[in-house]
């Protein structure tokens, strides 16, 4: 190709080169939803601007996004290229490639590449942006979420206390009645009122769990063989499911500040639904660590995971997708109060390719 350029030619290009600024901007500002739709707009916008645009081919990378105006990109080209940054770091590219043969590096104008920076700057600033709003919406669901628990926290723990002394009544006399009667109904009356009153006794338990109102024994204990423990115990029911456990863990003498029967309890909730929701000859992993001066324990299995629309609602009393009769949905809300009242976090995010993984995150210290 000629790569003499007239006068003329330099004007019509300086031209092309600002609508293509124009539009870019433009569909930048009126971006919705779709990040990929709005970036191979970029692209189709990029491949008009260049001199030869004809021949030009735009190949875009940005993390996972990849978008080529053409489907075919020859094995050997001659390109620019602008490398796109996020928080300094980077992400991925822009080029725009001309067939070798036809077309040399001498092909392309200086204010070509400028343009090309200038875009990718636009790309890099416009992604960012994007990042910035799903953190801050994130965080906002996050600060929703604590605050409906702690609400909910607050409710449960006034609903507790009604019921605590009404229910210790009723099964005190309840017991003394069926000891002084002779009467078979009544007793067999009695066993059935005494059995229901346990019942709700326990409900009301797990709810002061829920509420962080259970008195507590925190200690330093050896976790690593109180998990294999708790690991042991579940044994028949990993063996009954047809799955498989690991444990990885770093430093076996690992001592930790906490209630070991509450613990202990965090572990059967967690691995109960593990078991609950994984495939035959699948493995549930469980992973203990620390980092600077907390520990984590990480609980994954490979079931089919957690609708995105539960995942704000799975630690909240009485919700379960259990089939009626088969969970109380006390079960997570437990996990929840144990941890926050040991001072720690707990969240669910996905396993890959597939399931749930539970993180927990305690002080090594609570005192």
């Amino acid at each position: 190709m000629d790569s003499i350029i007239t006068t003329e030619e330099i004007l019509q290009e300086r031209i092309k080169e600002l609508s293509c600024l124009y539009d870019v901007s433009s569909v930048i500002i009126l971006h919705e939803e779709s990040v990929t739709d709005t970036l191979d707009k970029i692209c189709s916008i990029l491949e008009r601007a260049w001199r030869f645009s004809d021949k030009a081919i735009i190949e875009l990378q940005l993390e996972d996004y990849y978008f080529s105006t053409s489907k075919i990109i020859p094995s050997e080209t001659v390109f620019q290229e602008s490398i796109i940054s996020i928080f300094n770091e980077s992400k991925g590219y822009v080029k725009v490639h001309y067939p070798i043969g036809d077309f040399s590096q001498n092909d392309f104008l200086d204010d070509e590449q400028k343009l090309l920076n200038k875009v990718s700057s636009d790309i890099s600033s416009f992604y960012e942006r994007h990042l910035n709003q799903e953190k801050n919406e994130l965080l906002k669901r996050s600060m929703e979420r604590v605050d409906r628990l702690a609400i909910l926290g607050e409710i449960t723990a006034g609903i507790a206390h009604e019921l605590n002394t009404p229910l210790g009544n009723i099964l005190g006399f309840a017991e003394l009645i069926q000891e002084s009667t002779k009467e078979k109904q009544s007793q067999l009356d009695c066993t059935k009122i005494i059995k229901a009153a346990i019942y709700s006794r326990e409900v009301v338990k797990k709810l002061m769990f829920f509420s962080c109102e259970m008195p507590q024994n925190r200690r330093f204990v050896e976790v690593v063989p109180l998990i294999s423990e708790a690991l042991s115990l579940m044994g028949p029911n990993f063996k009954k499911a047809e799955i498989s456990y690991e444990f990885d863990f770093q430093d076996p003498q690992l001592e930790v500040q906490l209630d070991s029967i509450q613990f202990t309890q965090i572990l059967f909730n967690i691995l109960i639904n593990a078991i609950y929701v994984s495939p035959k000859n699948s493995v549930v992993k469980v992973k203990v660590y620390v980092l600077a001066a907390d520990f984590f324990i990480e609980i994954a299995d490979e079931g089919p995971g957690i609708v995105e629309e539960f995942k704000c609602k799975i630690f909240e009393p009485f919700f379960t997708t259990k089939p009626v009769g088969e969970g109380s949905g006390l079960g997570l809300s437990v996990v929840h109060g144990i941890v926050k009242s040991h001072k720690g976090d707990i969240v669910s995010f996905d396993n890959v390719p597939q399931g749930t993984i539970f993180q927990i995150r305690l002080p090594l210290k609570t005192i």
